[in-house]
């Protein structure tokens, strides 16, 4: 696998920093990256992150809330947004040839919008048919409840898309206000994957946004307790059960980050050859659906394991995931077994490397929080230089801690 991105940086004198990756297709991706998501809300607010993302759509200065939608779909493009605990994205997938309209448009957003409250009021019924309608899918719900468990009492222990309570209270000039303070060129970055030269997209960039003057506020993020694991079941008259077990590890700036990368690929990867897939599916046939994943915050991270299933295997089940940590813990893995797995998971993060949409909103992340872009070559080597004591020490820190259960059944 070769380093098929390159990436260049800059920075605007306001502070806007800007990642630029050019290729000879004649599809162009740019965005914002913006440090802000829902760790930056308080209990009186949960949701406003998201739901300053749903509104921003709404209306501004120049625009009214149809100009906005048909602006890059008019040329066959598409403008989109997505909160996340850490993050917001603002992005835009267009042909070639539009980058200045998607430019101002995205500028005219960030510093024009102004929330109509008419509109707000329309959104407010549609973030809460939004909660309503994940809450009546319990493979989804489980993953906010395990997380409000396992993060209680910091930051991340509650919904994005914040509940009934909180979401009716947000009004025009609250959405304002939370804009103006976290949408700064300084807790921003541009990305951009296509085309256009390093140059002309530093030009366009900064021929909309150099004049955007807000403050940044500086916010301490605590990094949330390590809390005893829990072993929770929620009745909802469902015929099937949903079950997430998991545990706390570390966050995306820990030195064994792609230690956990692989281990999770092992266990409960994309593959239908992960131990999970073949014990509980292939074997017994106790699941249709299993898989694990990792979660990666600046602080903290979590490692969790899903399954669906019918209520009589659900413990069986739980028995085999635990086993299969603990034998990784306590057996190591033959350098044989382990190659193989690093031959896998490199293969799969070249397949992955071809979708251009997701390394330029990965490229705004990272040079968001790190200011650069892992080049591949060092992923590659982090991944080839995972010991089978490494892949050992991180089940073993998993089984000593102990796995947390959250069922919905």
């Amino acid at each position: 696998m070769t380093n098929k991105y390159k990436y260049t940086y800059g920075t605007l004198a306001n502070g806007l920093r800007i990642v630029h990756c050019q290729n000879r297709g004649n599809v162009e991706y740019c965005g914002l990256a913006i440090q802000v998501g829902s760790r930056n809300e308080t209990p009186r607010t949960y949701g406003l992150a998201h739901f300053v993302e749903h509104s921003i759509f709404k209306g501004t200065k120049r625009r009214h809330s149809w100009h906005i939608i048909n602006r890059m779909e008019s040329i066959g493009g598409e403008l989109n947004a997505y909160t996340s605990e850490e993050t917001t994205m603002l992005y835009s997938v267009f042909p070639k040839g539009g980058l200045t309209r998607a430019v101002e448009l995205m500028h005219d957003l960030v510093a024009n919008s102004e929330f109509p409250e008419r509109q707000i009021e329309r959104e407010r019924e549609v973030v809460l048919d939004e909660i309503a309608s994940y809450l009546d899918s319990p493979s989804e719900a489980v993953f906010d409840s395990f997380n409000d468990l396992m993060f209680s009492g910091s930051s991340l222990g509650h919904n994005i898309l914040g509940n009934t309570e909180t979401i009716p209270t947000f009004t025009s000039q609250i959405c304002r206000q939370f804009l103006e303070r976290y949408y700064t060129p300084k807790n921003m970055v541009f990305f951009y994957l296509g085309p256009s030269s390093a140059e002309r997209v530093a030009s366009v960039v900064g021929k909309f946004f150099e004049k955007l003057d807000r403050p940044t506020i500086k916010h301490t993020l605590q990094p949330p307790a390590i809390l005893e694991p829990f072993d929770k079941y929620n009745h909802i008259g469902s015929h099937q059960c949903h079950t997430l077990m998991g545990a706390r590890i570390p966050g995306m700036f820990a030195n064994e980050k792609h230690t956990f990368a692989l281990l999770n690929n092992i266990i409960g990867g994309p593959c239908m050859n992960s131990l999970l897939n073949i014990e509980l599916r292939e074997r017994h046939g106790y699941v249709y659906s299993v898989d694990s994943s990792t979660s990666l915050f600046s602080d903290c991270g979590e490692l969790t394991v899903y399954f669906g299933c019918d209520p009589e295997h659900t413990a069986p089940c739980r028995k085999i995931v635990t086993e299969i940590f603990n034998r990784l813990a306590s057996k190591q893995m033959s350098e044989r077994a382990l190659n193989a797995a690093k031959k896998q998971y490199l293969g799969q993060m070249a397949v992955a490397s071809e979708n251009n949409e997701q390394a330029a909103l990965a490229a705004g992340r990272s040079t968001l929080f790190k200011g650069f872009v892992t080049p591949v070559h060092e992923i590659i080597e982090h991944i080839r230089s995972v010991s089978t004591d490494d892949i050992r020490n991180a089940a073993e820190g998993i089984a000593k801690q102990g796995l947390s259960v959250l069922t919905f059944g």
